[in-house]
């Protein structure tokens, strides 16, 4: 018993003294020091969470803003025809069998093509439509943007197909016009149709972006 008393002593004299010559009052204002240590650092973590989840959100909106460019810039390189495209569309074939296709009669359908939404059209496999794209009558047949068209005409359109044959086939319609010409035609709906006809880019001489837009 003697000889475990003393090693209880022995190991109670080992024990930490940090605070062993500290007045009362220190040590009663020891936990509010450490209270407020704590309390700094729960706001410093706070402000930290706070600046990691405001850069996130402001990757998440520019990254969203990114998308939303590269998706305008995607459809504007389709619908200027700079891009080959791919989708679900109809053929379209006209032959000329007692008459010849008149410029008016090719211009119908393609009128009536882009009013049921056609999103790419393309001429005998070699020729894409765009907005700036013309047809006029020369010597030999009709041309388009500057290349004479052969016959048989064919138009490879993309967009959905059951508007599109409507487009053709309507009363009064391109068909009927084609018809009286002397000419037959062909529509077929197809799931998948290659355009992959471009154009080269060209740059406005007098359009300027406005500023103020």
């Amino acid at each position: 018993m003697l000889g475990f008393s003393a090693v209880v002593r022995v190991r109670n004299n080992e024990q930490d003294n940090t605070y062993a010559g500290l007045r009362e009052q220190d040590l009663i204002e020891i936990p509010d020091a450490l209270t407020g240590t704590a309390e700094c650092a729960r706001r410093e973590v706070d402000r930290l969470e706070g600046t990691r989840d405001q850069l996130q959100s402001e990757s998440t909106r520019r990254q969203a803003a990114l998308n939303a460019t590269q998706e305008r810039v995607t459809t504007l390189n389709i619908i200027a025809g700079l891009v080959p495209v791919t989708g679900p569309g109809i053929r379209v074939r006209i032959e000329e069998e007692t008459g010849s296709a008149t410029l008016v009669s090719l211009l119908d359908p393609v009128q009536e093509l882009r009013t049921a939404d056609a999103e790419a059209m393309e001429f005998n496999d070699t020729y894409r439509l765009a907005a700036q794209s013309s047809f006029n009558t020369v010597v030999g047949g009709i041309e388009l943007d500057g290349e004479l068209l052969e016959p048989p005409y064919i138009i490879d359109v993309i967009g959905e197909p059951h508007a599109l044959t409507s487009a053709m086939t309507f009363d009064s319609g391109p068909i009927e016009q084609l018809k009286r010409d002397g000419a037959s035609v062909q529509v077929t709906e197809l799931e998948s149709l290659d355009v992959e006809s471009v154009r080269e880019p060209v740059r406005p001489l007098n359009a300027e972006p406005d500023p103020d837009q």
